[in-house]
């Protein structure tokens, strides 16, 4: 059952948490730099007979205002399984013929095969898709308990696609978040749209993804949460994403932070199953 891993998950996305979460516990703090290592993995069989496993360190450079918030994420990552299942995208018709264990490709190991097949499987790994985002916050309240964040993303194709890496194509995507703080809880959720780039061995389709999820804040150093995830099926041989992630974020300073997640995927476009930590320092 199942497809892509939360980023290397909407990890990389929400390499640090919800992006909501982040808006409402910003601080408002102007010219904030800072940078972040991460490690995920999921595993699944994304609808094919298959298991797929996905493994990426995502590393993170990212500057804050109380406006805006730029990040750049490049994510060095390794798979194992179909060949039809790709990184960040899930299962796919990939007629790629130099594609991971179609024998005629880099990296050979599994059957061959001059279409996409779910049963062809080899191993890769290598840098993956580069990741560029702007997000501005459109509103605020005087006292930082509800906002509305807007942000532009942009995948750059970098991962090999002879690799099975990535679809070898840019993606661009847009989102609005929004968060409310009630005390110790704060729930949040978003709505976006992605142009998928296709090439001439894959083929995809435009989609749009949601998120709804609540914080708790333990005390002043922990909180903790969960979210939902889904996004429309974007391939004619995939399936739409249906995951549940759930979260704690603990600040050992005013500078360090540490999260770990867990998500389980409820589709043949989700992991059977994830998770991943990641250290954040903040200048």
């Amino acid at each position: 059952m199942k497809n892509q891993q939360y980023w290397m998950v909407l990890g990389g996305l929400l390499l640090l948490g919800a992006p909501a979460v982040h808006a409402a516990d910003a601080g408002g703090g102007d010219g904030q730099f800072s940078i972040s290592a991460g490690a995920n993995y999921s595993s699944g069989k994304y609808g094919t007979s298959t298991t797929t496993d996905i493994w990426s360190v995502p590393l993170t450079a990212a500057y804050e205002s109380d406006r805006w918030t730029f990040k750049l994420v490049v994510p060095y990552i390794g798979i194992s399984g179909s060949s039809s299942v790709i990184p960040g995208t899930g299962l796919v018709n990939n007629i790629n013929p130099f594609g991971r264990g179609r024998g005629r490709g880099l990296l050979g190991g599994g059957s061959t095969g001059g279409t996409a097949t779910t049963t062809t499987t080899g191993s890769a790994s290598g840098l993956g898709d580069v990741v560029a985002s702007a997000g501005y916050n459109l509103f605020s309240s005087a006292d930082r308990s509800f906002g509305l964040v807007l942000t532009g993303k942009v995948k750059f194709g970098t991962a090999d696609e002879n690799k099975g890496l990535g679809t070898g194509k840019n993606d661009y995507g847009v989102s609005l978040d929004t968060y409310k703080v009630f005390g110790r809880w704060t729930p949040f959720g978003g709505v976006g749209w992605t142009k998928y780039g296709s090439s001439q061995y894959i083929r995809l389709k435009n989609g749009y993804n949601a998120n709804v999820g609540v914080d708790y804040k333990l005390d002043s150093n922990d909180n903790f949460g969960a979210y939902y995830y889904y996004r429309e099926k974007i391939a004619v041989a995939g399936a739409a994403q249906s995951e549940l992630t759930a979260y704690w974020n603990h600040k050992f300073s005013d500078n360090m932070r540490l999260q770990g997640y867990v998500l389980g995927g409820a589709a043949n476009g989700s992991p059977d199953w994830g998770g991943g930590a990641s250290v954040k320092y903040t200048f």
